[in-house]
C-alpha cells in the first residue's frame, strides 16, 4: 500500500514580474512554487511628467509606465503606495520620499487626506486600464485635483500554462494565490473543464473578495480570504 503524500506545490498566479519574488518567498516558507502566470502586463506610457502635489500608486505594475526619474522635476517628490510591496519597488524605481498606505485603495485614500492639501498642486493617480476610479472621486469629494492616467494595462494570457496543468494533473497542488479578481477571473475562464475535480483538493488564498467571489464558481475544497490585502496576509494562509 502507498501512503498518500500532501501536495506542497502552490501555484503562483502573478504575472511573470512580480511571480519570481513571490516563489522565492513560498518557497522559504517549504513549499514549492509553480509559476503560472493569468496576466501579462503592458506599459502604455512613458512621456508624463507634470508638477504634481504627490504620485498615487495602486500597483507596483505603473510604475513601468511612468518616466524615468531624471525627468520628473524632483527627485524626491512623494510617492504614495497602496502597500508594502508596491512601496518597495518605488523605492527601487529611484524615488526617496516613499510612503506606504500598508493596505487598499481605501487606506491609499486615507493616506493622501492625511499627507496631501486640496489647495496644493493636483494628485497624480497612476493606475491601469479600468482601474482607479473610485479612489480618484473619492479624493475629488475632499476638493483635490486628481489626474488619472492609465500608464499600463494587463492582459489574459491565451492558454492555462502548462506547468500548472501539469501540477494539477498529478495532484501536487496544496494551494493557488490571487492576488487580483482579474487573474482570479483569468484562472477560471482558461482552466481545461478536465482539471476542474484536481481542485477538489486545493485550497484558494484571495487577496480580497472580490477575487475570492471569482473563485467560488470552481469546486475548490475551500476559498479562503486574507485578513487583510496584502501578500503577507495570503501568504500566511499557506
Amino acid at each position: 500500500m502507498v501512503d498518500f503524500v500532501h501536495p506542497t506545490s502552490v501555484l503562483v498566479t502573478r504575472p511573470a514580474a512580480d511571480a519570481r519574488a513571490t516563489g522565492e518567498r513560498v518557497q522559504a516558507l517549504g513549499y514549492t512554487p509553480v509559476v503560472a502566470p493569468m496576466l501579462e502586463v503592458r506599459a502604455l506610457r512613458k512621456g508624463l511628467t507634470p508638477r504634481v502635489q504627490a504620485i498615487l500608486l495602486t500597483s507596483g505594475n505603473a510604475l513601468a509606465g511612468l518616466p524615468d526619474l531624471a525627468h520628473w522635476p524632483a527627485r524626491d517628490i512623494p510617492v504614495l503606495a497602496v502597500g508594502d510591496a508596491t512601496a518597495a519597488k518605488a523605492t527601487a524605481h529611484g524615488f526617496t520620499n516613499v510612503l506606504s498606505a500598508g493596505g487598499n485603495a481605501e487606506a491609499l485614500a486615507r493616506l493622501a487626506l492625511q499627507l496631501c492639501h486640496p489647495a496644493g498642486a493636483p494628485l497624480l493617480l497612476a493606475c491601469g486600464r479600468g482601474q482607479g476610479a473610485a479612489l480618484a472621486a473619492a479624493l475629488r469629494a475632499s476638493n483635490f485635483r486628481v489626474w488619472r492616467r492609465t500608464v499600463y494595462e494587463t492582459v489574459a494570457v491565451t492558454a492555462f500554462p502548462a506547468a500548472a496543468a501539469e501540477a494539477l494533473a498529478k495532484q501536487e497542488v496544496h494551494a493557488a494565490l490571487f492576488l487580483s479578481s482579474e487573474t482570479a477571473a483569468a484562472f477560471v475562464r482558461l482552466l481545461p473543464s478536465v482539471l476542474s475535480p484536481s481542485l477538489s483538493r486545493v485550497s484558494a488564498l484571495a487577496i480580497g473578495a472580490p477575487a475570492a467571489n471569482v473563485l467560488k464558481s470552481l469546486p475548490w475544497r475551500e476559498v479562503r480570504l486574507a485578513a487583510a490585502p496584502t501578500l503577507d496576509d495570503v501568504l500566511a494562509l499557506l
